[in-house]
């Protein structure tokens, strides 16, 4: 875990992902309903990523790549970005994607990440410059937690630049320079 008290990080390493075993396991039961709790080599069987992630690195399992970065998926965000709902494909799609890309022995996956992030990016900055609040819930729909983030921070700030713009105060006086020297003698 790379930030143990983050709540976006662990939720996001709670992703289910396919892992294929490569050594028997002992007394593990993972499936409730099986006679007895051994993992035979060559199983498959679907696990959190935060234990797949130790799996892998005990040379114990393979993690394949999850559905939410698949070709499809991949063809879908090359074709246009903006209109891909990632929420419902993983919600912490980049850090998932982040974390899973060096497991998974996917060389184009950070590329893949980089550009998708880019696309959607200018997206999700000029909606929400631009978006009256009925489409916003609509654009709201399709973001990952990241990309959320970014757009009611940048509604934020365009809020303040606004309200600056129609009458705030324009400079404020710094209170140190409010203050006068005494005169030394």
């Amino acid at each position: 875990m790379a930030n143990y008290y983050d709540i976006d990080d662990i939720i996001a390493e709670e992703e289910i992902v396919s892992v294929v075993f490569q050594k028997a396991v002992n007394g593990v039961g993972i499936d409730p309903s099986a006679e007895t709790a051994c993992v035979e080599p060559g199983s498959k069987v679907e696990l959190p990523f935060w234990l797949a992630h130790e799996l892998h690195l005990r040379q114990v399992a393979t993690i394949k790549p999850p559905p939410c970065f698949n070709q499809k998926t991949r063809l879908e965000l090359g074709a246009d970005a903006a209109c891909v709902d990632l929420r419902s494909r993983c919600l912490y799609f980049y850090e998932f994607g982040c974390k899973i890309a060096p497991l998974v022995g996917d060389r184009d996956m950070g590329s893949f990440l980089l550009s998708a992030f880019k696309n959607r990016y200018q997206e999700v900055l000029a909606k929400a410059h631009s978006v009256a609040f009925a489409a916003a819930s609509k654009l709201s729909t399709l973001l990952t937690k990241e990309e959320t983030n970014l757009y009611e921070a940048a509604q934020s700030s365009m809020a303040d630049f606004k309200k600056w713009r129609i009458g705030g105060p324009r400079f404020q006086r710094a209170a140190i320079l409010g203050r006068k020297r005494k005169p030394a003698y």
